[in-house]
């Protein structure tokens, strides 16, 4: 299996490492969030922006490079209970790109 990309902070603090906790809670932020699916990270990032407060959109995407607009989906979400949201699947069905070629599927004949 490949390595994940850890993505590396750009918050104001992470960048002048004067705090080596505060660095260290947002790598560790960044190494849990890069084993997470695609929704599984907006949601994640989502209740972190959340916890935060004002301001938290913005601290968040600068921590994981996630966008503004993808942790904002990811409270809207998050608001609904996740209604509508697959369980077993990370995209909703129909979601994609459509097939270049349909699929036929034919019977054996012996």
């Amino acid at each position: 299996m490949p390595q994940a990309t850890i993505h590396a902070c750009e918050c104001a603090v992470c960048q002048a490492q004067k705090v080596p906790e505060t660095m260290r809670t947002h790598h560790l932020m960044n190494v849990f969030i890069s084993r997470l699916d695609e929704q599984e990270r907006r949601w994640y990032a989502a209740l972190e922006a959340t916890k935060v407060g004002h301001g938290g959109l913005e601290l968040i995407a600068q921590i994981t490079g996630l966008h503004v607009n993808t942790i904002r989906r990811g409270q809207a979400e998050l608001s609904d209970d996740l209604a509508g949201r697959p369980q077993e699947r990370v995209r909703v069905e129909g979601g994609g790109r459509p097939a270049l070629e349909k699929k036929v599927l034919s019977s054996k004949q012996s």
